[in-house]
């Protein structure tokens, strides 16, 4: 784990996992949860790479992984878990128990940015800091790759003249100039812009992407497959997000809540093979912290016409939902680049809103994962 004395890189087979939002909840629980695990001190429940159809495929063991990231924010993560211990999202005696983990990932966070609307960097400037921040982490730490993964909170998507890159896609362009693979677990641009595109394809690569699919999302690609096969016809779909904590502040700006909202119904769409009538509302409620409240109702129409309803209720916390997926992705995205694997990942669809390719349906998604898994094992 993180704080060990380095060794060789050609040894060890350390892989650095870097977060872009490393102060935030998913990081956070993600560090401590990945020290929990390798301590025996819990499970790794929701982590499908720890399955047995993932044995033997060369994944990075859990005990390899060293983190580090960028974030505009200050609270150090040993405060952070603390402070997610209180709120119920991690069980009690765990940040006490990897605060020597947390405390050594936090001594790997660097500054991001732009750090305010005064920063006046330019993005060149910007992209040299952030790829500098990269290779000195893997040579000082002496990591034979590092993972890049976009964790931070969701921004609203460019306008279509915009002069500067989002810093999402400053992130992104920093992961390709060091030569780190690339995951996008959230909705903002990242890698998907027109001005990384040549650079993205002269990389070699591997990345996956995009926004992490959780909770409301993962539901939806098991229930809208459900109505295809029965020959149900949908008519609308319409859901509600309550959500506090930093998602819920970020959320409530309505351009960010479009970026969100455009995975969810890309489910639908690739589904359904039509987009029902009906959208996603997304409402931030402070008193609920990291915990969520997710509410689908669905009409459909049954045989001779017959009006149908369906409704669902999903409650949860995202940052323990979404944690166990990012270290999974982590280690699959590594060992992809470690077998010479490059390019875009559809074969992890199994985990994104909107993926790189693929099919839509979870089920058919996991096969194709189950697939990429026998791949990576054929590859040792």
């Amino acid at each position: 784990m993180a704080g060990r004395q380095p060794v060789s890189a050609e040894s060890s087979g350390r892989v650095g996992v870097w977060f872009v939002g490393a102060r935030g909840s998913v990081a956070t629980t993600a560090v401590a949860g990945c020290a929990a695990v390798t301590a025996g001190l819990h499970p790794p429940t929701g982590m499908v790479t720890e399955t047995p159809p993932f044995a033997g495929s060369g994944l990075p063991a859990l005990s390899s992984l060293v983190f580090g990231g960028h974030d505009t924010a200050h609270c150090p993560l040993p405060k952070r878990a603390e402070e997610l211990a209180a709120a119920g999202v991690l069980p009690h005696g765990v940040a006490a128990a990897v605060r020597g983990e947390l405390t050594a990932a936090d001594e790997e966070i660097r500054a991001g940015g732009p750090q305010s609307s005064g920063d006046t960097r330019t993005d060149e400037e910007l992209i040299g800091a952030f790829t500098a921040d990269l290779s000195d982490f893997r040579e000082r730490q002496r990591l034979a790759r590092v993972v890049v993964v976009n964790v931070s909170s969701t921004e609203p998507q460019p306008a279509p003249d915009a002069i500067r890159l989002p810093p999402s896609a400053l992130y992104a362009a920093a992961a390709l100039r060091a030569g780190c693979p690339y995951v996008n677990f959230t909705p903002s641009t990242g890698l998907r812009t027109v001005a990384l595109t040549d650079a993205v394809a002269a990389s070699g690569l591997p990345h996956a992407g995009r926004d992490g699919k959780t909770g409301q999302t993962l539901l939806r690609s098991v229930l809208a497959p459900m109505f295809v096969q029965r020959a149900l016809s949908v008519r609308a779909w319409s859901g509600t997000n309550l959500l506090g904590g930093g998602d819920g502040a970020a959320l409530a700006d309505p351009g960010a809540a479009a970026a969100k909202n455009a995975g969810k119904e890309r489910v639908l769409t690739d589904n359904l093979g039509h987009t029902p009538e009906g959208e996603v509302h997304i409402d931030d409620v402070p008193a609920l912290g990291d915990w969520k409240t997710a509410w689908d109702h669905i009409a459909f129409d049954g045989f001779l016409g017959s009006r149908m309803i369906l409704q669902t209720i999903w409650q949860g916390c995202d940052s323990a939902l979404a944690a166990p997926l990012v270290l999974d992705l982590a280690r699959l995205v590594a060992r992809a680049h470690e077998a010479g694997i490059s390019g875009p990942l559809p074969e992890l669809g199994f985990y994104f809103k909107d993926p790189d390719g693929g099919p839509a349906g979870l089920s058919e998604q996991f096969e194709s994962l189950l697939t990429f898994a026998d791949r990576l094992r054929e590859a040792r």
